[in-house]
């Protein structure tokens, strides 16, 4: 685990949620050499296999938000780069960034981060009641059609928005930007022209396209200069397994996700 007690106040913070990624495409993909921009940054061995909290986005996002990651898929007991106060805690370390307040957002808010969530499945859309909870706890959400799940470029505008607007902060100033990333939620046939539905081949071409993308990111937030970075699913989906498909359900694919925390280093100067 990275010492994010000691990291945060110099380094940026980057949270990526590969929404609805399946930690075995993930794998498959990073072993083929197909994600070659995540390859890059990922630590040595590539993904970690962990198990999501939730089983679909909102469940998910609200623990991560409450400092509960994805947990190591392995028997342990799993200490956490991010934590809550709250007594009687068995997770955190010396290592263990605590914050003495309701969720992760408003944490870092309160160390002079500056937050940005660029929103893409429904439960960040701004639309609803619902679709404002987990984007109100920012300092600046954003949302349209473009970077929602029927647009095949949304990848590419998240990215465009995000850049942008890290760009306009004060060199003083820490940000903590999210992103959740859409393209890799259903519909992503699109992704793959000559099928008829989604599939797990479709799948896997929106990871593809998706990672083109986060390698424009992370080389536009090394010019800023280092960033600890979290980037997860928040759960998987099914394609027919056992009769199933589709998640908000108990099944291994979609409870088991991907996982990687690592430091993105800045540019030489």
């Amino acid at each position: 685990m990275l010492d994010a007690h000691r990291l945060i106040g110099t380094h940026d913070f980057l949270f990526v949620t590969l929404d609805t990624l399946r930690y075995d495409i993930a794998a498959e993909l990073y072993a083929a050499g197909r994600i070659p921009h995540l390859t890059s940054v990922l630590p040595g061995g590539g993904w970690e296999k962990r198990h999501s909290p939730g089983n679909f986005t909102f469940a998910a996002h609200a623990a991560f938000f409450a400092g509960f990651f994805p947990t190591p898929a392995r028997p342990g007991r799993h200490p956490r780069p991010f934590a809550l106060s709250f007594p009687g805690s068995e997770t955190t370390t010396d290592q263990t960034a605590v914050f003495d307040s309701p969720d992760l957002v408003s944490g870092f808010r309160g160390r002079g981060y500056w937050a940005i969530c660029i929103g893409g499945v429904g439960f960040f859309n701004q639309l609803t009641p619902l679709g404002r909870a987990l984007p109100g706890l920012f300092d600046e959400s954003h949302w349209s059609p473009p970077l929602g799940v029927t647009d095949p470029r949304s990848t590419e505008h998240q990215v465009n928005i995000a850049l942008r607007r890290v760009a306009d902060q004060p060199q003083d100033r820490r940000v903590f930007l999210f992103v959740n990333v859409s393209a890799i939620h259903q519909p992503n046939r699109f992704y793959r022209p000559e099928v008829a539905e989604d599939c797990l081949e479709s799948h896997a071409a929106a990871l593809e396209y998706v990672d083109g993308h986060l390698g424009r990111l992370f080389a536009g937030l090394r010019r800023r200069g280092p960033w600890l970075v979290v980037i997860c699913s928040d759960h998987g989906t099914a394609y027919g397994e056992d009769g199933y498909r589709g998640h908000r359900l108990a099944h291994p694919v979609v409870w088991e996700v991907p996982y990687a925390e690592f430091v993105l280093p800045g540019e030489p100067a």
